[in-house]
């Protein structure tokens, strides 16, 4: 009888790494979407405990902050315990969070709560990756990335809708019960189908790391969050914050470099061309992909006057697309070089993006969904690729720090690109009296969107080429 719950996971047949790939994504599934979905219910919460738009906004922060605390902490964990007991009790702890905030009797409770929903949600998509670019291999890892990256496009799309449908129907408490019985399925399952992991009990904590790489990508992440409000980056909250985030990043940066042992993070890989390059990738798609996240729902919403739920429809044409790009990509993404599929990416991204930046307050409407077509299409093709070439580049040995660090600066690089464009969207509206005005104002802003697109494209070229791959120049030095 076939063992599931082997250690090896050398030699698995598709159809295995197929099954334990949906387990693993379900349980991922519910801290992705949590983000959208809470985002929603904010103005509800505000009334339910009669506090200020401020205090409320903890609701948040509170789960960003732990979201990235934990992060650094995946790499250790996984080599130290297992990458299966790890994933199962993250998952554990955000379902209990998850509970617990649906029970909460104040806004205090609920930010304590949230706090302890983060830490679990911080640590399932690094071991997630781990789990599946370790089972997968380099000749798999494309078409398990590719699942990862539609869910990571289509939870965004779904939070408004289920969002809003649950705070219509049944109450804001489902906002969060709605992940426990999804997240208990994928937990029953894992302990089947998920390899255990080998441990290495001999490597010790590194201390230092951890008291300089928390608090400092805490720090980064506090310092984006608070510029988000009116101030911008001139409040002293953000520029402190950021100030002290790259002084401790930085410190254990010149820790990791001289120390012998292994550290909390391994920042070496960031020197590999490939690893590298993807990571600046990822870090400035804050300016677009995420940005977009976060404009297209205002503009449908500020401009057009729709609905928290005929948003989240009008949004789907973007998730489609994406599918639409995975679909494609399985047929014909090997034999294209990676270069050329992400600079196609970027040029179809920027293509949908100009009907949003020339779209007045009525009317054009199938040219706006086609252009969220074209930009779902078109961030699959940007994204996708990038991970798979950054996780291609690490050994098994390897992966485990790597996913850690490449997330981090994900969850870093995300917030800052659409802080960005939050406070350039601000200063555009802060004189503007009538609709047509402020349509203006997000044409501006969908400008400057336009143009941040255009980054990967200059960086894709930097990028090694598929000789260079196979003759080892994945892991060459920048």
């Amino acid at each position: 009888m076939l063992n599931m719950t082997s250690n090896n996971p050398a030699g698995m047949t598709s159809g295995r790494l197929n099954i334990m790939s949906f387990v693993l994504i379900l349980g991922a599934f519910p801290t992705i979407l949590n983000t959208t979905l809470v985002n929603i219910g904010l103005d509800n919460l505000r009334t339910t405990f009669d506090a200020t738009v401020s205090d409320t906004q903890w609701v948040i922060t509170a789960y960003l902050l732990a979201y990235v605390a934990v992060i650094p902490l995946t790499g250790w964990a996984s080599e130290r315990f297992g990458a299966r007991l790890i994933w199962m009790f993250a998952v554990g702890a955000f379902l209990g969070g998850s509970l617990l905030c649906g029970f909460a009797w104040s806004l205090p409770s609920l930010v304590f709560f949230r706090v302890l929903q983060g830490c679990g949600g911080g640590m399932v998509l690094p071991v997630t990756l781990t789990i599946l670019s370790r089972a997968a291999g380099r000749e798999r890892l494309g078409g398990v990335i590719s699942m990862i990256g539609f869910i990571g496009q289509l939870a965004p799309i779904l939070g408004p809708v289920v969002g809003g449908s649950i705070i219509d129907s049944i109450g804001w408490h489902w906002l969060f019960f709605v992940n426990v019985p999804v997240g208990a399925v994928a937990l029953v399952l894992a302990a089947k189908v998920v390899p255990a992991g080998q441990k290495t009990r001999g490597e010790s904590f590194d201390l230092l790391g951890f008291v300089l790489l928390t608090p400092g990508v805490v720090a980064l992440a506090y310092g984006v969050n608070q510029a988000g409000g009116a101030a911008g980056f001139a409040a002293p909250s953000a520029w402190l914050a950021l100030c002290a985030g790259v002084a401790l990043v930085t410190a254990f940066a010149s820790h990791a470099l001289r120390a012998r042992r292994q550290v909390l993070l391994d920042v070496r890989v960031f020197a590999r061309r490939s690893f590298g390059i993807s990571s600046v990738m990822t870090f400035v798609s804050g300016f677009s992909t995420y940005a977009l996240i976060f404009m297209l729902p205002l503009f449908y919403q500020v401009i057009r006057g729709e609905s928290v739920f005929e948003t989240g429809l009008l949004l789907i044409p973007q998730g489609v697309g994406t599918m639409c790009f995975i679909l494609v990509n399985r047929r014909v993404g090997a034999r294209i070089d990676t270069r050329l599929i992400i600079g196609t990416g970027v040029i179809l991204t920027m293509a949908g993006i100009l009907p949003f930046a020339l779209a007045g307050a009525a009317g054009g409407d199938a040219v706006l969904l086609a252009g969220q077509f074209l930009q779902g299409f078109g961030l699959g093709a940007i994204s996708i690729p990038i991970m798979t070439l950054a996780f291609s580049s690490l050994s098994p040995a390897e992966t485990p720090r790597g996913s850690a660090a490449f997330n981090v600066v994900k969850q870093v690089g995300a917030p800052f690109g659409v802080t960005v464009i939050a406070v350039i969207l601000q200063s555009y509206l802060a004189t503007v009296t009538t609709n047509a005005q402020a349509a203006g104002a997000f044409n501006a802003t969908f400008w400057w969107v336009f143009a941040l697109s255009a980054i990967p494209l200059i960086l894709a070229f930097f990028l090694p080429s598929p000789r260079e791959r196979a003759d080892g120049g994945v892991n060459r030095e920048l």
